[in-house]
C-alpha cells in the first residue's frame, strides 16, 4: 500500500514517449511476441523490476522480508521471470517520479486504487484502518470510534489519516497522541511499530492505524492485542481501501498480464497476506481468514 496515506505528490508527471534505443535496450523485441499493444512497452521481459522502499516493513525492505517482497517472488515465478530486481527509493514525495515514471522499474507492488499517479491493476486485496487495544483492559467489544468506552482514553492517531477526523468529530482529540505521517524509516521505526510499542507499554490506551501496517506488529507484540477493522463507522471518512499494483499508464498489456496473474493466484496472494496478519475484507466487509 502500500496505502500511500497520500504520501505521494499529487503533481502529474509527463511521461515522454520511449525512444527506440531505450526500447531495444530493455528487450522490446521480445515484448512484441505478446501482441501489438505490447510493442512499445518498456517492461523488462526477463526480470521483474520492482519499485520499492528499502526500509518499509511489513511491505518491503532490502532483506526482502516484507509481504510485497514475497508477492513479487510469486509474480516472478508465475510469469516465468528469471529474478526479481529492485529499484530502491524511499516511499515519500518523488517516489513514483524517480522510479516507475523514470522507467527504472515496471511495477509498484502495493498502491491504493484511484490514485492518478499510476495506472492501477485490478485490486488484489481490500483492507481497512483498524483500532487496536489490549484485551481485558476495559475496551473489549469496542468496534467504532464513536463508542462511549473510548471517552477519556489516550488514542494514538496518525496525522492526516482518515481516523484522525473521526476522532476529532467524536470529541476524543483532546487526549489523543498524534504521530507523524511522514517517517524516514531508514533512521527511525515505522509509525505503526512505534504505536504498537506505545500501546504495549501503556503510553496510549488504543491506536487507530492502517491495518496492513498494524497487523505485522500486532502479531509480534508481547501482549494480547485486539485488532478491529473500522468498518462500522456511521459518519466521517472512508476507512476501507482496495489495493492494486501500480504500472505506467502506457503499459496496457503489462496491466492485463498482472490482472491475469491476480485472477489466477488469488488464493496464494491471500495466503501471503494472512501470514503477515493483514486484515483482509471482502466486499461485504467480512474478514477473510483463509
Amino acid at each position: 500500500m502500500t496505502v500511500s496515506d497520500r504520501r505521494f505528490s499529487r503533481i502529474a508527471v509527463t511521461l515522454c514517449l520511449p525512444v527506440l534505443a531505450t526500447a531495444a535496450a530493455l528487450g522490446v523485441s521480445a515484448s512484441r511476441a505478446a501482441g501489438p499493444s505490447a510493442a512499445w512497452e518498456l517492461v523488462d521481459p526477463d526480470h521483474l523490476r520492482v519499485c520499492a522502499d528499502p526500509s518499509n516493513m511489513p511491505f518491503t525492505d532490502e532483506s526482502e522480508e516484507g509481504f510485497e517482497n514475497k508477492l513479487a517472488e510469486l509474480v516472478a515465478e508465475k510469469l516465468g521471470r528469471e529474478s526479481v530486481r529492485y529499484e530502491w527509493f524511499p516511499m515519500a514525495t518523488g517516489f513514483v517520479r524517480n522510479t516507475l515514471r523514470s522507467n527504472r522499474c515496471d511495477v509498484i507492488m502495493g498502491y491504493a486504487q484511484g490514485d492518478e499517479l499510476v495506472q492501477n491493476t485490478n485490486a488484489y486485496y481490500r483492507s481497512a484502518y483498524v483500532l487496536i487495544y489490549k484485551k481485558g483492559d476495559g475496551l473489549d467489544g469496542v468496534e467504532t470510534i464513536e463508542d462511549g468506552k473510548l471517552a477519556g482514553k489516550r488514542i494514538g492517531i496518525v496525522q492526516g489519516t482518515p481516523p484522525s477526523s473521526n476522532i476529532a468529530a467524536a470529541g476524543l482529540i483532546k487526549n489523543a497522541k498524534v504521530y507523524p505521517l511522514m517517517v524516514d524509516t531508514r533512521f527511525a521505526p515505522s509509525v505503526a511499530e512505534t504505536m504498537v510499542a506505545d500501546l504495549v507499554e501503556g503510553k496510549i490506551d488504543a491506536a487507530a492505524v492502517w491495518g496492513p501496517m498494524a497487523g505485522y506488529y500486532v502479531k509480534q507484540a508481547d501482549a494480547d492485542l485486539v485488532m478491529v477493522p473500522l468498518v462500522k463507522e456511521q459518519t466521517g471518512s472512508r476507512m476501507t481501501y482496495r489495493i492494486t499494483m501500480g504500472v505506467r499508464p502506457s503499459d496496457q498489456e503489462w496491466k492485463r498480464t498482472l490482472n491475469r496473474f491476480i485472477r489466477d493466484n488469488q488464493d496464494e496472494i491471500n495466503r501471503i497476506l494472512l501470514e503477515y496478519n493483514v486484515p483482509l475484507l471482502d466486499e461485504q466487509n467480512q474478514e477473510i481468514t483463509q
